[in-house]
């Protein structure tokens, strides 16, 4: 087991925490569903991004054949691309 991967690991856990408590004390005041459902896909996938690279570190320093965990960078790849999409569809939403 890697020490420094397991450090790095729980630094971004730390960091998904402290994100998903910044994110649920933020008000957002739109009443359209679509942007409800747009911001809620946006906060996941800022909040699980830190998540999803403290379980890529981790995984990387426990497994005993970590080459067969490649597929997981497509997670946080994922939710980066979903955030960023939430983003640019919430920045051309109409106001209320």
């Amino acid at each position: 087991m890697n020490v420094f991967e397991v450090v790095v690991a729980g630094l971004l856990a730390l960091g998904g925490v402290l994100s998903f408590a910044k994110w649920v004390r933020r008000p957002f005041l739109s009443t359209s569903m679509r942007d409800q459902v747009l911001y809620a896909l946006h906060v996941t996938g800022r909040v699980g991004l830190w998540f999803a690279l403290a379980g890529f570190f981790l995984g990387y320093a426990v497994l005993d054949e970590p080459q067969r965990f490649r597929w997981y960078i497509y997670v946080p790849i994922a939710l980066a691309i979903m955030q960023l999409l939430a983003a640019i569809a919430l920045g051309r939403s109409r106001s209320d």
